[in-house]
């Protein structure tokens, strides 16, 4: 039997507010072809995100993954994601305490120079630690083989939103607007647009997310019920892009982020015209195929898709 080819990643999450990361970070544990070599946190309450991603390691059996809690507040702008809600439930899973502040950017740094042009890197929150990253090292971008981010929204109109912003976009635009800049960088970006076609209703969720690490993110996702009726798998469709890219079309250019008009900051515009086309944008996604994927390799084969 011919052996998977690993493939080296580095996680960058806010997990602990939106529940997709924590089901993302699920299927990176269970997924045999990803190498994760550490997990870095960001946005309000990095230590308590540090915690909720080391429970969710626990919870499979390794607790050999580095994680390293990030940036509390955005470059320049206020924060707006102050608290990470799902730490509620962990006083009821075993997790590490004890952490070192601000460690990601280091831990980021050391971890991609010391295997240069390995690693992709997987941002599924603000980008605020990628941007300090880029900024401290601009030999950065091109040491990493790729990287691949939930954020922006790029179809227009977007169903039954307003304004053509994502929420990752939003918390730290300027982050954002450092690491689209970047040269020498290959980006996969999935947006908003994309991503909301992937969504189960919670009383599904509630059926399906048992057994093993899923207890832990069911009740998790019981606190972002209280909020929303339904989980869209934002941040596990970034995932699954690293391992299956065929299960997306993409369009090519250059992707800049607006930051004058204070009510479109973090828009996320693609330039398919650029002679510089190093960033991917998904435009379709195969949501039955995604699924099939994400809950084979998370449940062993269970269809969850209806």
């Amino acid at each position: 039997m011919k052996m998977l080819e690993k493939i080296p990643v580095l996680l960058d999450t806010d997990i602990g507010s939106d529940i997709d990361d924590a089901l993302c970070l699920a299927y990176l544990l269970h997924q045999p072809q990803c190498d994760l070599l550490g997990i870095t946190t960001v946005s309000g309450q990095p230590v308590h995100r540090a915690m909720l991603a080391d429970a969710v390691c626990k919870a499979v059996g390794r607790s050999d993954i580095p994680i390293h809690p990030g940036c509390e507040q955005p470059l320049l702008i206020e924060q707006r994601q102050k608290i990470a809600p799902q730490k509620e439930v962990l006083d009821r899973w075993p997790h590490r305490q004890g952490f070192e502040p601000n460690s990601a950017v280091k831990f980021l740094r050391d971890t991609i120079r010391s295997r240069p042009g390995e690693i992709t890197l997987l941002a599924i929150g603000p980008l605020t630690n990628i941007g300090l990253l880029f900024r401290l090292d601009p030999e950065i971008p091109s040491l990493l083989k790729s990287l691949v981010l939930m954020g922006g929204a790029f179809s227009f109109p977007l169903r039954g939103m307003g304004l053509p912003v994502e929420w990752n976009m939003i918390l730290d635009p300027h982050a954002a607007s450092i690491v689209y800049a970047a040269e020498g960088l290959q980006v996969t970006a999935i947006g908003l647009d994309v991503t909301t076609q992937c969504l189960l209703s919670a009383d599904v969720c509630r059926n399906q997310l048992r057994g093993g690490v899923l207890d832990l993110v069911r009740e998790a996702a019981e606190v972002w019920f209280k909020v929303r009726p339904e989980i869209t798998f934002h941040d596990p469709l970034a995932a699954v892009a690293i391992f299956h890219p065929e299960l997306m079309q993409y369009d090519a250019g250059r992707v800049s982020i607006e930051l004058v008009s204070e009510s479109l900051a973090g828009m996320a515009l693609l330039d398919s015209s650029s002679e510089t086309k190093t960033h991917k944008v998904a435009r379709t996604v195969d949501a039955d195929g995604f699924f099939q994927e994400f809950f084979t390799v998370v449940r062993g084969g269970l269809d969850c898709s209806k």
